[in-house]
């Protein structure tokens, strides 16, 4: 019994060990690009987010959220408020912007914003997204200033995926499937990055270079 536990707790303590080492793999990547086309951008990375301030996150929302978010963000702890956002132009928000998002989302809902006649009022999400306008397990890491995320799912419809990222409107019923992970999202944008499909633009940051042409028309 003693010999199992001992090798269930050490292929755990090596698959923290794995997922770790990928975030710093991406941030290290992330770094590069921002060194070589933006190093402006690297004054505005915020230093590692303490467990503890995790830990009270996920007590706010109820949930557990996913190791690789929570090692990603034990780097850098998103970004400090500025005009430029890492994503897109949209803010890596920090812990602390999080649950300031979450909480405005949800003193919108308890003062039913998103009801009319009694009636919830319902989103227009991809498959394996629940038809919430809002739900307190969408948990916002980017943010455009306007009320706009993205967010992780901790929620999902009976064909989604827990951890998946989605779409966040604020005046828009679609919900989107992102990616199907924290991870995979990471991943599949620093690809875009380094393939040069994203640009950094002084005035917003870092932005996909067709967003830039369709702000520039």
């Amino acid at each position: 019994m003693g010999s199992g536990l001992n090798l269930l707790i050490n292929f755990h303590n090596l698959y923290a060990r794995k997922i770790s080492n990928h975030m710093q793999e991406y941030w290290i990547r992330w770094e590069n690009w921002m060194k070589q086309y933006a190093p402006g951008l690297l004054s505005i990375l915020q230093p590692g987010a303490s467990f503890e301030a995790v830990a009270s996150l996920e007590k706010l929302i109820g949930a557990t959220l996913p190791k690789s978010f929570k090692a990603f963000y034990a780097i850098h702890n998103g970004q400090v408020k500025a005009r430029t956002g890492l994503v897109d132009a949209d803010q890596l928000l920090s812990i602390a912007d999080i649950t300031t998002q979450w909480h405005h989302w949800k003193d919108l809902a308890d003062s039913d914003t998103f009801t009319y006649n009694d009636e919830p009022i319902l989103s227009a999400p991809d498959t394996g997204i629940k038809n919430d306008w809002w739900n307190p397990l969408w948990i916002p890491i980017t943010g455009d200033g306007f009320g706009n995320h993205l967010c992780i799912d901790l929620d999902p419809a009976p064909e989604g995926k827990s951890g998946q990222i989605i779409t966040l409107w604020h005046d828009d019923p679609h919900r989107a499937i992102v990616a199907p992970s924290f991870e995979e999202w990471i991943k599949d944008y620093l690809n875009a990055l380094e393939k040069g499909d994203y640009i950094f633009v002084k005035k917003w940051g870092i932005v996909h270079k067709d967003t830039f042409l369709n702000y520039n028309d």
